[in-house]
Parts: structure tokens; sequence; C-alpha cells
């Protein structure tokens, strides 16, 4: 089985059509369906149902999709591992949801360079349904989350969760009705709480999906919302951000999960899961 199959076979899917799939590999139409035929047959299964609006997955062709994922994930990091420089003898992918970066993300990676010289890192941006899908597909080593699947060949390590906390620019900024509240998107379960503790308020004019531009965008122009107290902390200690009394918090999860098969032979891992549970300093 060939990995240029594979490959073309996942950018057909991701493209939605032979046409787009071979703009994105940079090869002809033809070669795209000749490359689809050949693994088709080699598998004895139709993978794609085609059409004029493009191509869609058979159950069967759902059914390898992973699989191609895995395979082609794990050729790749063959040809970076064969490929370490000099002083290099291993390596780490680790995947982090963008929330958690600034809390948890720079502290893991920063852990890992120091602790363990002789390791190449590779940090990969996801949010958690990507996470958990690359964790599935062995694309990723470890992984930061809100949200973790107990799967088999994987650990989850529970991690102090985080506060989420309404913050204000102005020490004696008003809760109710306040022009200038800044709606800041953590994720499903803080909507779902958040909207019942606010159940009779309008909808805020300006909206993050980001914490940490909401930040910065709330210290040039004012105003309130909820950030996380890591994220927040700097700025509450030097007094250009206050929190904001009565209001309710807000408990998230966080976790750590790694890769049994990646984790066998890291004797540091130990030490390390139990220094992300430790307080940053």
């Amino acid at each position: 089985m060939n990995v240029v199959h594979l490959q073309t076979f996942i950018a057909i899917v991701e493209t939605g059509s032979l046409l787009r799939a071979s703009v994105r590999m940079n090869v002809t139409q033809s070669t795209v369906t000749a490359r689809l035929k050949t693994l088709e047959e080699s598998l004895g299964q139709t993978l794609l149902n085609r059409d004029k609006s493009g191509a869609t997955l058979t159950p069967a062709g759902a059914k390898f999709l992973r699989y191609a994922r895995m395979i082609t994930g794990l050729w790749r990091q063959a040809r970076r591992e064969t490929a370490l420089p000099e002083g290099l003898e291993s390596m780490c992918t680790l995947g982090c949801e963008p929330d958690l970066w600034d809390s948890l993300g720079a502290r893991t990676a920063d852990l890992i360079s120091r602790h363990q010289p002789h390791m190449a890192l590779t940090i990969l941006r996801g949010s958690d349904a990507e996470l958990d899908s690359w964790m599935a597909e062995g694309l990723v080593d470890l992984i930061l989350t809100h949200r973790a699947s107990l799967r088999s060949g994987q650990t989850v390590h529970e991690l102090p969760s985080e506060d989420l906390v309404l913050f204000a620019t102005r020490r004696d900024a008003p809760v109710v009705g306040n022009p200038d509240y800044i709606f800041v998107d953590h994720g499903e379960e803080f909507r779902a709480l958040h909207g019942e503790s606010y159940f009779d308020a309008e909808i805020a004019r300006v909206e993050f999906t980001a914490p940490a531009w909401a930040l910065d965008y709330m210290l040039a122009k004012g105003g309130l919302a909820y950030l996380q107290a890591d994220l927040a902390n700097p700025a509450v200690c030097d007094g250009r951000l206050f929190e904001v009394a009565d209001a309710p918090r807000y408990t998230r999860k966080r976790f750590l999960v790694v890769r049994d098969n990646a984790a066998r032979n890291w004797t540091w891992f130990g030490d390390f899961a139990a220094g992300l549970s430790l307080p940053s300093v």
C-alpha cells in the first residue's frame, strides 16, 4: 500500500472533490483518479461515491479513513524521527487547546525543553474535538484539553481545574446592564452556565473566542469579561484589572492525556506529570 495513495484519499475527503484534491497535491486530476482506483482495488472496496457534485465517503470509506490518517501520521513521524538533527534522540508531539496555552501549554513545552534536551518537540494547536481525534489516530503523544475521552491505549491525568472569574478595568464596574461587557466564549459548558446566571442579560456588543485577545482589548478599551484567573493575574497584580465582587465564578476541568505507546520509554514522565499538577511559579 502506497502512502501517497493514502494521502490522496485523505485530500479528496477533506476537499470534497477529486479536482480540489489535485490542486492541493499539485498533480493532475487523472493522477488523483488513478491513485484512488489503485487504492480501492488493493482493498477490494469502493471508498468514495463520485458524482458531479463531488465525492462522499461510502461506509467502507468512513471506516478506512481513520486507518489512513493513522498510517500517514505514523509515516510522517517515522520520517521526522529518522531525520532528527545530530544531538536529538527522540521526539514528542504536543497538542494543546488555544485557551490552555497561556496557563499550561507554554509551561508544559518549557518543562519538556528544559528537562529533555535531547528530545525534539512539535506543538500543534487544536480544538478539543481535533485533539481527541489526533490522539485516537496516533498523530500526537500528549494533549492538554478541557475534555478527555477514556480510550484503550491512553492514560488520562486530571490536572488542577481553572477558575473563570469576572474581571473589570474599573473597581466599581456594575455587572448588570453594563454596556461595556465583553463576552468571551469559553465553550459549550460555560455558555450553558453563563446563560443560567445571566438569563435576562442583553447580547454583548463585543464577543471573543480567544481569551488572550479579549484581555488585550479590555485593557486597551476598558470593560469587563470572564477570564481565566491565571491569565488575568498579572494585570490584577499591577492594578489594571479588578475582580468583580459577588459575580458568579465558574470552574473548568483540565486534563493531560498521554498515548501509552509513546510514553512507554519515558522514564521522566511520572515526575513531569506530577510537576504539571503543582501551581505555576
